[in-house]
């Protein structure tokens, strides 16, 4: 297995763990990190997969406004 792949599994992981977590904002957190991940994972495919990229960006943006969000 290839480091690209290695990457790609532990982004699928973080993003998997992420889901079992009962603290939302525990939830938010890792699952950002899991994007940002998968962010890193499609820059380093061949050609770099830009729908990865947005859309793992995206979901960190909106993860971020909801953990800066005041109630």
């Amino acid at each position: 297995m290839d480091f690209v792949s290695i990457i790609g599994y532990l982004a699928s992981l973080l993003v998997l763990v992420s889901f079992i977590m009962k603290d939302i904002r525990h939830l938010r957190i890792l699952n950002s990190v899991g994007c940002a991940t998968f962010i890193t994972y499609g820059f380093l495919l061949h050609p770099i997969s830009w729908p990865i990229i947005v859309t793992n960006a995206s979901i960190i943006a909106i993860n971020i406004y909801y953990l800066t969000k005041k109630n």
